[in-house]
């Protein structure tokens, strides 16, 4: 058997594997609860962190100022907004 050969087997039967133990999740009550509420908490944690990420890296690549509270001066007193 070749290296290629031997490549397509083990992702074969990886994918037969994932496919049997979703099937297995989705047929269990309570292992589908557990699966839908870590589904849940990493939309609703992973995503929003990871546009975060790309929103600042994004906006650094794009050569604007870095506009923080501590470079803005303060307010002078009795100035009108």
């Amino acid at each position: 058997m070749t290296e290629d050969q031997a490549r397509k087997t083990a992702n074969v039967i990886l994918a037969v594997a994932a496919v049997g133990a979703a099937v297995y999740v989705l047929r269990t009550p309570s292992l589908r609860r557990m699966a839908f509420r870590f589904a849940g908490a990493a939309l609703t944690g992973t995503v929003p962190a990871w546009l975060n990420g790309e929103v600042r890296r994004a906006w650094s690549e794009s050569g604007r100022a870095d506009v923080r509270a501590d470079r803005i001066p303060p307010r002078q007193l009795g100035a009108s907004a």
